[in-house]
């Protein structure tokens, strides 16, 4: 019979947020939910780092102050207290999570070939547990390696169930995750398919991502355990507590086995090359770079797909090691454009030691091909000239030496935009104003002012003497809040000075000084 494992890395963006050491302290193996990271405070992920921010994820310090998820920042706070003890929140994108569970599937694959992600469940990973005698000593010293590599190399909680189905293996692992409270709970291993399904039989709904409104209703009716859930009539099921239910059923009861669909493991184009002397020019470097790209761009179209980016490792004769990625403007497979990338990069790289070997690695994605008009205008800005200029910015100053502007909806006007990378250039699309607009430029920084006096017999002289003294002011403009993290109150005001100029100055009133937010142009 085919032997299937479930790997669940619980609450995986918690896990993810506590990794990041902000807490002090460092990772320690059983201690999750009890003091994570040397502290015993509760810990949320909220989707906003707002007071209206929703929470998503809490550990067991948090469920113990009543904190769960669901519950607004603001009033996750007023449980917790100010005390030492208070909640600790903070953010986690959905691309770090993505990540996470990209570099999750890598690891796993060391393992087994077989390995499904669950996409609507990160953190969870289903694995072709057969055939593996011959390799491993016992399922159970497989488990446990799979386990420890997640401990050492990811600093990562694990929960690892080798037995017959997807859904009881997952049901398993939630419910030990919830109950985890020694070493050897970690790893279950069942020895038949009647074993695995009794102990699915005994794990409580709540383990499960159920909806809570539906959980309720079962609970009315006294169903708790997946047994019991499985013993109702499969009549109605769908009907009353929805589609996602009636699924859920169906597994539970054994009618439906969703089969594995692992994820392709093609392996990536890769060459190393042994260099006869080591080398430290640039240009030689770059030559030798140049005429095994050929061949990598060449397997590439043979695979039917373009170069998205490039690494190069360089491996030095003392024993180190260095990594420098390029990334075109867009997929390509043009050789020329490829290594002029290249020069630009290493021009700015300084190598502490003789190259002795280096390592290509082509990041590759799927050809598409575009459609050829044969009477379309041509614009007057060439969008993908100026993205190559771009690429090539990227790839002598770093990837941060291009970033736009991108509105928020902070509190405070310095947190109404951030700024983040721009992959490409796209055409515009202004929206049409019937009257032209002031425009308020914002300082990356404010810029403090000199202590105001009492009185001033010239004047208030905010930027010079070449712009004049203030001759009118409008406001204030009261901005006050942040009682969730520090107290913020301003008094924004618009200055005109005598010259014209318009600037957009407050007054910090916790600091008791003034500063100079931006200018209106």
């Amino acid at each position: 019979m085919r032997r299937l494992a479930c790997v669940d890395l619980p609450a995986l963006p918690l896990q993810l947020l506590l990794r990041r050491g902000e807490y002090g302290g460092e990772y320690r193996r059983g201690e999750y939910g009890k003091g994570e990271y040397g502290k015993d405070c509760p810990v949320a992920v909220v989707d906003c780092d707002k007071p209206q921010g929703k929470i998503l994820w809490v550990n067991e310090r948090a469920r113990a102050s009543r904190i769960v998820p669901g519950m607004r920042y603001a009033a996750a706070l007023s449980l917790s207290g100010t005390s030492r003890g208070a909640l600790r929140a903070g953010e986690v994108s959905p691309r770090e999570i993505e990540r996470a569970v990209e570099a999750n599937l890598r690891l796993l694959k060391n393992f087994t070939p077989d390995v499904e992600a669950a996409p609507e469940d990160p953190g969870v990973f289903w694995l072709n547990a057969s055939g593996l005698n011959p390799l491993y000593e016992s399922l159970f010293g497989w488990a446990e390696l799979i386990r420890d590599a997640f401990d050492q190399n990811e600093s990562l909680r694990s929960t690892v169930v080798v037995g017959y189905s997807r859904f009881g293996t997952l049901a398993v692992a939630k419910a030990a995750a919830r109950t985890h409270g020694n070493m050897a709970a970690d790893i279950t291993v069942f020895r038949d398919a009647a074993e695995e399904r009794k102990a699915m039989r005994d794990v409580p709904l709540e383990s499960l991502r159920f909806d809570p409104r539906r959980l309720e209703t079962l609970r009315k009716l006294g169903v708790r355990t997946v047994g019991q859930f499985a013993d109702l009539p499969p009549e109605g099921i769908e009907k009353r507590l929805g589609k996602n239910a009636g699924c859920l059923h169906r597994q539970a009861r054994g009618d439906i086995e969703i089969p594995l669909n692992p994820s392709p493991s093609e392996q990536p184009i890769c060459r190393r090359v042994q260099l006869e002397h080591a080398e430290t020019e640039v240009e030689r470097l770059v030559a030798v770079i140049e005429n095994h790209l050929s061949s990598l761009l060449e397997d590439l179209a043979a695979r039917h797909r373009a170069l998205t980016g490039i690494q190069v490792a360089f491996h030095f004769e003392g024993g180190g090691r260095h990594l420098e990625r390029v990334r075109p403007a867009a997929p390509t497979n043009d050789l020329e454009q490829v290594v002029e990338l290249v020069q630009l990069r290493l021009a700015v790289t300084s190598l502490p030691d003789r190259v002795t070997e280096l390592v290509l690695t082509v990041l590759e994605t799927p050809i598409t091909r575009l459609q050829l008009e044969l009477f379309a205008d041509k614009p007057r800005r060439d969008l993908a000239a100026a993205n190559r200029a771009l690429a090539r910015l990227r790839a002598e100053f770093g990837e941060d030496a291009v970033v736009r502007a991108r509105l928020g909806d902070g509190h405070l006007p310095e947190a109404l935009f951030f700024w983040e990378r721009l992959s490409k250039i796209e055409n515009a699309s202004p929206c049409g104003t019937d009257a032209g607009a002031l425009v308020r430029r914002i300082y990356s920084r404010p810029i403090p002012l000199p202590p105001r006096p009492r009185q001033e017999p010239d004047g208030w002289i905010l930027r010079g003497l070449e712009q004049g003294p203030v001759v009118r002011v409008l406001g204030p403009y009261v901005i006050s809040g942040g009682w969730w993290r520090k107290s913020v109150h301003r008094e924004y005001h618009f200055a005109e000075t005598q010259k014209g100029e318009l600037l957009w100055v407050y007054y910090d009133r916790p600091r008791r000084r003034w500063f100079i937010q931006g200018r209106v142009e």
